[in-house]
């Protein structure tokens, strides 16, 4: 009896960790900011007293950023079937599109103020590619 017990242990242990393997954790949104920044910061070859000064700006852009996007998110909720509610929904985020592309405008000063022209320019083309590459592994993950 006793073997049975721990034979079907080991088998539902088993299958718990192969299936946790399958399917990748939640998303974290501050395992993914960690994630960006760690990658920024290599990328851009920031010193360490670049990115101590860099690392709190960039993250305070990327809070006011995720308000904005939850503002987005929160559009689509309405009532689409309704021409009124979907021509506002469109006016309403292409104003959030400026709004984010003027938060975007007025954080590249602050980092201006705190690293090189260069390096500011090497953090944006990081930030691209690693968004771009967290997608192409999330696409991976949801085949």
């Amino acid at each position: 009896m006793k073997k049975i017990v721990l034979i079907l242990l080991c088998t539902v242990f088993t299958l718990s960790s192969a299936a946790q393997q399958n399917h990748p954790q939640r998303f974290s949104p501050e395992k993914f900011q960690q994630e960006l920044e760690q990658y920024v910061v290599s990328e851009a070859k920031l010193t360490p007293q670049e990115s101590a000064k860099f690392l709190p700006i960039f993250a305070e852009m990327h809070q006011k950023q995720r308000a904005v996007y939850k503002k987005q998110r929160d559009l689509w909720k309405a009532n689409l079937s309704d021409e009124s509610v979907c021509r506002n929904v469109v006016k309403q985020n292409d104003e959030l599109d400026i709004e984010l592309k003027k938060l975007q405008q007025q954080y590249h000063e602050k980092f201006l103020n705190v690293i090189p022209a260069s390096k500011v320019l090497s953090v944006i083309h990081a930030e691209n590619r690693f968004h771009r590459e967290q997608l192409k592994k999330w696409g991976r993950h949801k085949r």
